[in-house]
């Protein structure tokens, strides 16, 4: 892809096919300030770039029937969700759809070289599969700030060996793409929004738990990032003074006391100190103990893994509510690994917001669980790239 949109009008046509899909020039029209003959124009220029194509016979309105308008279809983006243990990698055509996908095992802190050969060697091997002859983008996300102009992570607490290191510039070196970066979970924010269960809203939260926690701001349907790309960091707020060590330096981080890691910790210390027979059982059969064993027990009606879910849905739950009071938002989405523990944490997440925030900003406020779940980031990714290459250069 080498043409990019000449002015917002275009690019406002670009977005509207790629999140409405196929639409006529009348239908189009309908939503643009622009008269019919600007209309005509800009969309002939469309045409003439390759980014969109005549795309059959509209349904008619009255009079000579037009051509559907619809985005190249040989258009393909990556999209890349790098987390702490694994990584997700896809591709997608030019309306975000996804046409193929995989997930492998990784750990993030064996540091950016390692990392990014596993994403080139998963990326290949979708071209390889058919669906791309190229990427003309890719949109990665990485489980740590970043300084989003320029695609670098920033003291990330959870990725030895990544801080400033240059992965927009690197990855596009290596893809032969334009790439940009940005934390994993305003991807997932931007996935959900896109395909899931946030679409017809325009300010919500995104809580991603996971090995750690973080959460994606969008305000008037754009991601909030703050000053330096650390905005949403939630995991690293205190909710207990002088508490527990946390990876970020800091003590009593809520990190430290619920994510994937804090509940595999709690989960094989009630195993060790006999409090759970189930959990006791998993441990002797594999050696250790991780959110999907604490699952696993919880639905097996384990009374221990049952407190250690809501114990950590409570804590949650009262950092969303301080965040709901400040934010005023019209939706929460809870995503990420650790919702597999599913309606538990939900519920015990629910409670305290609705019990602790004032009822002007829950009264109508539905917490809900996403979607997409492990597409929800590649999907972002897909739709990160793709926002940047649908605006004027």
């Amino acid at each position: 892809m080498t043409a990019r949109p000449a002015n917002a009008h275009q690019a406002r046509l670009l977005r509207l096919l790629r999140d409405g899909g196929p639409n006529s020039r009348a239908q189009l029209g309908d939503q643009v300030d622009l008269s019919r003959s600007k209309l005509a124009v800009e969309v002939d220029r469309l045409l003439e770039t390759g980014l969109v194509v005549a795309d059959g016979l509209a349904a008619s309105r009255g009079g000579r029937r037009s051509h559907n308008i619809r985005l190249a279809p040989a258009l393909r983006f990556l999209g890349v969700d790098i987390g702490a243990t694994s990584v997700d990698v896809a591709v997608t055509n030019a309306e975000l759809e996804v046409l193929g996908h995989i997930n492998q095992p990784m750990d993030v802190r064996e540091g950016p070289v390692a990392v990014f050969e596993q994403v080139l060697a998963m990326a290949a091997k979708l071209r390889a599969s058919g669906l791309a002859e190229g990427f003309d983008g890719a949109g990665i996300g990485v489980p740590g700030p970043v300084r989003f102009p320029e695609g670098v992570p920033v003291a990330p607490p959870i990725m030895p060996g990544w801080d400033g290191f240059p992965v927009r510039e690197a990855l596009s070196q290596d893809l032969g793409c334009p790439v940009m970066v940005d934390n994993d979970v305003n991807l997932m924010a931007m996935g959900e929004q896109h395909a899931g269960v946030a679409r017809s809203v325009g300010d919500f939260l995104c809580v991603k738990i996971g090995t750690g926690i973080g959460c994606g701001i969008v305000v008037g349907g754009e991601v909030y990032r703050g000053t330096t790309g650390s905005a949403g960091d939630i995991g690293h707020i205190q909710v207990e003074p002088d508490g527990r060590p946390c990876a970020c330096g800091n003590k009593g981080c809520l990190e430290a006391y619920f994510s994937g890691a804090a509940l595999a910790r709690d989960a094989e210390e009630a195993a060790h100190q006999g409090r759970s027979q189930e959990l006791s059982t998993r441990f002797e059969d594999s050696g250790r103990l991780s959110a999907v064993d604490v699952a696993a027990a919880a639905a097996a009606g384990d009374p221990t893994a049952l407190d250690l879910i809501r114990a950590g849905g409570n804590r949650t739950g009262q950092v969303i509510a301080g965040l709901v009071s400040f934010f005023n938002p019209g939706l929460v989405v809870i995503g990420g690994g650790v919702t597999g523990l599913g309606h538990t944490l939900l519920a015990a997440i629910r409670t305290q917001v609705y019990r602790q925030s004032l009822p002007l900003a829950t009264g109508n406020l539905p917490i809900v669980l996403g979607e997409l779940g492990p597409t929800a980031g590649v999907i972002g990714g897909a739709r990160l790239i793709s926002d940047h290459l649908f605006s004027p250069a």
